[in-house]
């Protein structure tokens, strides 16, 4: 069995839809105001090809297992970028898959000159949380740029 963390391929878009959209209903977050309704969730190749952008999946045998990313953060500092869609499918939850994504995404962003990574989420993502604090993310008290996600209320950030 041979995990790799690739850039994502048009043919991953419906895959990753549906493990960005699985764990909403998992998880019975808001589906309103969240990325389970953006634009870009159904087309998430062609919304991660602006350079300074990169979206990342982890494969096993073929199988998208889950995926993140990074972007500029919008209408906001250019040395800001932000960690986007970062969802697992459950079955491989808890196996230091998020770890493996997380350092890449971020080596990537400070590859790209960036000085600070946001990241949006919600309260009761509670291992993503963890994730995100063992990996030097600092909560804020109130959002940063314009990202559309007016249901997610904790913000957080880290120095490149």
């Amino acid at each position: 069995m041979s995990v790799i963390i690739r850039k994502i391929q048009p043919k991953d878009n419906p895959h990753i839809e549906r493990i960005i959209k699985s764990v909403f209903i998992e998880f019975k977050l808001p589906l309103s105001g969240t990325a389970y309704e953006d634009v870009e969730t159904t087309q998430m190749f062609e919304s991660y090809q602006q350079n300074g952008n990169v979206y990342y999946v982890i494969e096993e045998n073929g199988i998208i297992l889950g995926g993140g990313g990074i972007k500029y953060l919008k209408d906001n500092n250019d040395n800001i970028c932000e960690l986007q869609k970062m969802y697992f499918d459950p079955n491989v939850r808890g196996k230091g898959y998020g770890q493996l994504l997380i350092e890449k995404c971020l080596q990537f962003a400070k590859e790209n000159g960036f000085e600070k990574c946001y990241l949006e989420t919600l309260p009761n993502l509670e291992a993503a949380i963890h994730l995100y604090k063992k990996n030097g993310f600092t909560f804020l008290d109130c959002s940063l740029g314009n990202t559309g996600h007016s249901s997610c209320d904790v913000w957080m950030i880290k120095d490149l």
